[in-house]
């Protein structure tokens, strides 16, 4: 399963699933990606089809293993994965090296065990409001789900997953 970042940093105000369906489209990825965030509806770890949360690993855009599998980033120790191997964005950028990202923190707006933090997820990423928090993990932690506040009005990575593995029927 790809994890893949949206182009631009985005606020707290944001379509997350629809600018990761987007965006996939656009680059021509054919299964179905939502946003790598807890929202009001389902909590971050559910994200992924239940079949394939166990044996497909996290890989990148260009295939290099992030995690051994969707399970192992919620094991508790807060999405540990090997800050050598980039995420890229679905234009092909490195977003822990492209300056289009300044500040190099991913919304999640969970718990390190993947659970919905309703206090910290920028009103279930609708505001960019000032006065409004949202959880989210600096990338230099080698940490997909560190537990850091930040005010909503950052402009932050959003990640997105594919969250079912389609193969190809030409394969």
């Amino acid at each position: 399963l790809h994890l893949v970042a949206l182009n631009l940093p985005f606020s707290g105000d944001m379509r997350a699933d629809f600018q990761c369906f987007q965006q996939a489209q656009l680059a021509g990825l054919t299964s179905t990606y939502r946003a790598f965030l807890s929202s009001h509806l389902q909590d971050l770890s559910t994200v992924v089809r239940k079949t394939d949360r166990y044996h497909l690993p996290i890989v990148n855009l260009k295939g290099e293993i992030l995690f051994n599998n969707w399970v192992s980033v919620f094991n508790g120790n807060g999405g540990q994965f090997n800050i050598h191997v980039p995420i890229y964005s679905f234009d092909g950028r490195n977003v822990m090296t492209d300056p289009s990202w300044p500040q190099k923190v991913i919304w999640h707006g969970s718990t390190a065990n993947g659970i919905r933090l309703v206090s910290n997820y920028c009103e279930a990423w609708h505001t960019a409001d000032m006065g409004a928090m949202g959880q989210a993990s600096p990338l230099k932690t080698g940490k997909l789900l560190d537990q850091k506040v930040y005010s909503c009005n950052n402009q932050f990575i959003v990640l997105c997953i594919e969250n079912s593995f389609v193969s190809d029927p030409q394969g």
